[in-house]
């Protein structure tokens, strides 16, 4: 098998073209253990989480096979998989939710508390890591997937089955993406028809929330990114107004007053965080779905809590239930009423995964895909 592998971290604003920290190499190709799948990968999709492995600023355990986004046909199936086949199509999902500990059991498997500890390891939710250099070196799992490869064991857990009509562009987004960006608004906010939403930050989590607020009925939907060319995309994902930080105030005000009732932050800023508080009416909510480097800490006012009744919401995999939700979303995307196409950029080969690198950090793309 052929994998993206991950030596050493790179820091950010370096051309990831030239010091290419992603090695496509091969990798001894391991059978599936009792309750896990192996996968072919049809296609995996770039995210930020995987640029913020690359630049370290999200510490995993190296070397690493990066990826955690994609879509697949199932190629081998373990001992004790009872309800998955080989062929059947498939998601993968970040997140292999365990189903007995505490989150689990409140129906809450995107806290899953084993899955945090072993995709903290970089090993599998049903044993230590199985991929290996030809030399017998340990490459650990990225997220229980590993997806920039043309093959990956995963646990049965982290795959959702899905029909086989869905092109597997439009379905590679499904397990990270729009399962995010959706859940962040649907799930984490519940929003409510006729409610007003600003989404700062138009990657494809942030387009994902913006697509989520439109289908939702929103009375107004403001997209806010510095980078205009993203503009356009967003009222295609059904923005009703777009601008720049500088504009988020006046945007704002118009459309909902005294601040919108739902506040999207998908740039990974503590610094947004802290202004979209500011962003939302008395009794809003702002939802943090983005992923500040781990040392950056929040300043504000403490009087917007109890004083104005704001909720600050953490929003992890959109708090999704993979099984629920992912068919739901195909749904809609079925329907006409969620675009997910408009995420996808381009399709280039995994040889491209280090220049993938440099076209996300500099916001040229929003979902570039890749076969291997």
């Amino acid at each position: 098998m052929r994998a993206a592998v991950l030596y050493s971290t790179v820091p950010s604003g370096t051309s990831y073209t030239e010091a290419r920290p992603l090695v496509v190499q091969e990798l001894s190709r391991p059978e599936p253990r009792a309750g896990e799948l192996g996968v072919t990968i049809t296609y995996s999709s770039l995210c930020h989480s995987d640029l913020s492995v690359v630049d370290g600023s999200r510490v995993r355990p190296l070397p690493m096979a990066l990826g955690h986004e994609a879509v697949g046909r199932v190629a081998a199936v373990g001992e004790g998989v009872t309800d998955v086949s080989v062929g059947d199509h498939v998601v993968l999902v970040f997140v292999p939710s365990c189903g007995s500990c505490r989150a689990c059991r409140a129906g809450r498997p995107a806290l899953c508390h084993r899955a945090a500890e072993v995709n903290g390891s970089g090993d599998l939710l049903h044993g230590e890591a199985l991929l290996r250099t030809p030399a017998g070196e340990r490459i650990n799992h990225h997220l229980g997937v590993s997806a920039f490869a043309d093959y990956a064991v995963v646990a049965r857990e982290s795959v959702v089955v899905i029909d086989d009509d869905v092109p597997d562009t439009v379905a590679a987004m499904f397990g990270c993406a729009v399962l995010t960006g959706m859940g962040a608004v649907l799930n984490t906010a519940a929003i409510q028809e006729g409610q007003s939403v600003a989404v700062f930050g138009l990657g494809a989590v942030g387009l994902s929330a913006v697509m989520a607020a439109a289908l939702a009925g929103a009375s107004a939907v403001i997209a806010i990114d510095p980078n205009t060319a993203k503009h356009g995309l967003a009222m295609e994902c059904g923005a009703t107004a777009v601008g720049t930080p500088e504009d988020a105030a006046r945007l704002i005000a118009e459309a909902a007053g005294d601040g919108v009732d739902i506040a999207v932050e998908a740039v990974g800023s503590a610094r947004v965080i802290a202004s979209c508080l500011g962003h939302v009416t008395r009794g809003g909510a702002v939802v943090s779905v983005g992923l500040p480097h781990p040392t950056a800490e929040l300043t504000v006012p403490a009087l917007q809590f109890a004083g104005a009744g704001k909720r600050l919401l953490g929003s992890y995999m959109g708090d999704a239930v993979p099984d629920r939700d992912i068919p739901l979303y195909l749904g809609y995307w079925r329907d006409g009423r969620l675009p997910v196409e408009l995420l996808h950029t381009d399709t280039r080969p995994l040889a491209e995964i280090n220049e993938g690198l440099d076209a996300l950090a500099a916001g040229q793309v929003v979902r570039r895909l890749f076969q291997a």
